[in-house]
């Protein structure tokens, strides 16, 4: 619902951020200083996961105050949040956010409507609903329907139309797309593209990140603005990183040369000094001249000393700035092993598979599937066709109700959950659980080798994000005696930021076993190499 506001210093703003900062429960800051304004233009916010993207949406929408300095709003402000669980026997109308403004117009119908209801009725209300339903792709929905029976999508779509209902001046959305189908997704873009006022868009989807007029950064560096939608802001980002590390290289040789200088010119001095020792020790110059070669000498190892230290502090000061400017994250980087699977190697034989509910509803089938060697398949469908079970029919998780799979080689099922972890156990524990024959000291190593090192591997699973979930599952079951020869995921890359997603998209490039991968992400499809579409 929209919330209430304050006025805005700035006419043409809904929302004006004055020199903010946020921090962590713990004190950590996440932004300083921070004034930026929120108007009448599509704004896509990006970082990485506990950059403080969620953080920038809250104060926004003034559900949580900063730190320092002042948030005003002028407008109303729509927020739609990552997840909503409906309370039990919460309507679809009641989700929607209508459920009162339709009991108005049924009393009134009914012969029941006071003289409140005829005021505040509002007849033009069934036709705006059957307009956003359109929109969002739940055309013909009941609004009688029980919220808690759809699926996770369906819900986010319905959330979606209540907000457009309400035509806040300013959305606020955060990852609207996750667990999305295409079509789905391509909907809200839609929806979004149409949109004539505000909207603030946290998402790591690239095709919506597309869609905006600009895109906001929160990095350890800070908050920076790049003009324009992703494709640019990846290309501006790429060129000035590679300019700040050109700077760094070249103020890291500027320090080495500073430290050689110095060092020279103290090996000069020590034999000058040695060289007038012996010459004293001679005997054959009188004291008066001895005083004065030392004085020289004392003043120009003085001046040399003071040179360079002047240049040491120089070249530090350079580099300091130089590192600055890059920022001081750990790249993720996933290694993945060699499986040794042949190309001519049957990695998967599924036969006429179908799959029914025990009350004899049919899911998925018939359907067949082969692959051999290492092939990429992907399996696309809207929500609810069955792709997520024929995943598990694949992996052996679900034995079929008809047909046969054959699966002559060693494969993991890796979903968004990364539930082959268990959450109370620590990542040692997970990789010993799922690698018996290994010691603990080779599950140091394997999970080093994917940046849980030392302290790290000692985390409790249920304590990761998604990111860290996944890289550790990938750990887990790739740096075994027999790494997994087929890899089946499951939308992988739903709860990963960009950075995440580069990486895990890096990995699954080299990886030279057999792929089969459920994804509504067409950048992800590309990049990882599909050769093979089976849509369900």
């Amino acid at each position: 619902m929209p919330i209430s506001q304050s006025q805005s210093p700035s006419p043409s703003a809904f929302a004006t951020l004055d020199k903010v900062a946020a921090r962590t429960p713990d004190g950590s800051i996440l932004f300083d200083n921070l004034s930026l304004t929120f108007g009448p233009e599509r704004t896509g916010v990006v970082g990485r996961n506990g950059a403080g993207k969620s953080t920038l949406l809250r104060l926004l929408s003034g559900d949580l105050a900063p730190a320092e300095g002042a948030v005003a709003r002028v407008g109303s402000i729509g927020v739609l949040t990552q997840r909503h669980d409906p309370a039990p026997g919460e309507t679809t109308a009641a989700l929607l956010g209508v459920a009162d403004d339709l009991a108005v117009i049924d009393r009134i119908l009914a012969g029941e409507g006071g003289e409140d209801d005829l005021v505040v009725a509002d007849w033009t209300l069934e036709a705006r609903i059957g307009d956003v339903l359109d929109q969002v792709g739940l055309a013909g929905l009941s609004l009688e329907r029980q919220a808690d029976g759809l699926s996770g999508g369906e819900q986010t779509r319905l959330r979606l139309a209540g907000l457009l209902l309400s035509q806040p001046d300013l959305l606020l959305l955060d990852e609207p797309t996750n667990h999305l189908d295409a079509d789905a997704r391509r909907l809200v873009a839609q929806v979004l593209e149409r949109w004539q006022s505000g909207v603030v868009v946290v998402s790591h989807d690239r095709e919506l990140l597309r869609r905006m007029d600009r895109i906001i950064e929160i990095s350890s560096l800070g908050v920076e603005v790049f003009g324009g939608g992703y494709d640019l802001y990846a290309e501006r980002k790429a060129e000035a990183r590679q300019a700040a590390e050109r700077e760094l290289a070249d103020a890291e040789k500027g320090a080495a040369r500073s430290a050689s200088d110095a060092q020279r010119r103290a090996e000069a001095k020590a034999r000058r000094d040695a060289a007038g020792r012996r010459k004293a020790g001679k005997g054959d110059m009188p004291k008066i001249l001895l005083g004065a070669r030392a004085e020289r000498a004392e003043n120009t190892g003085g001046r040399d000393r003071l040179l360079a230290s002047r240049q040491a502090e120089q070249a530090q000061t350079t580099l300091e700035a130089a590192q600055a400017r890059i920022e001081r994250v750990r790249a993720l980087s996933i290694p993945m092993p060699p499986t040794g699977l042949s190309a001519g190697r049957t990695v998967l034989d599924a036969r006429d598979l179908e799959w029914s509910t025990p009350q004899g509803r049919r899911i998925i089938g018939p359907i067949s599937l082969k692959i051999v060697g290492p092939e990429r398949v992907a399996v696309t469908g809207p929500n609810g066709a069955g792709k997520s079970t024929l995943l598990h029919l694949i992996a052996g998780d679900l034995s079929p109700t008809v047909g046969s799979v054959e699966r002559p080689v060693t494969a993991v099922l890796l979903d968004q959950e990364a539930a082959t972890l268990k959450p109370d156990e620590t990542l040692i524990e997970a990789w010993r659980r799922l690698n018996p024959e290994g010691t603990a000291n080779d599950a140091h190593a394997a999970l080093a080798r994917f940046l849980f090192r030392n302290t790290a591997a000692h985390r409790k699973v249920g304590e990761l994000s998604g990111g860290e979930r996944l890289r550790a599952a990938l750990a887990c079951v790739m740096t075994g005696r027999t790494p997994a020869q087929l890899l089946i995921l499951d939308e992988p890359t739903n709860h990963l930021d960009l950075d995440s997603v580069a990486a895990v998209e890096a990995a699954l490039a080299a990886y030279d076993g057999a792929l089969i991968v459920v994804s509504h992400d067409p950048d992800f499809i590309d990049a990882i190499g599909i050769e093979r579409v089976v849509a369900l």
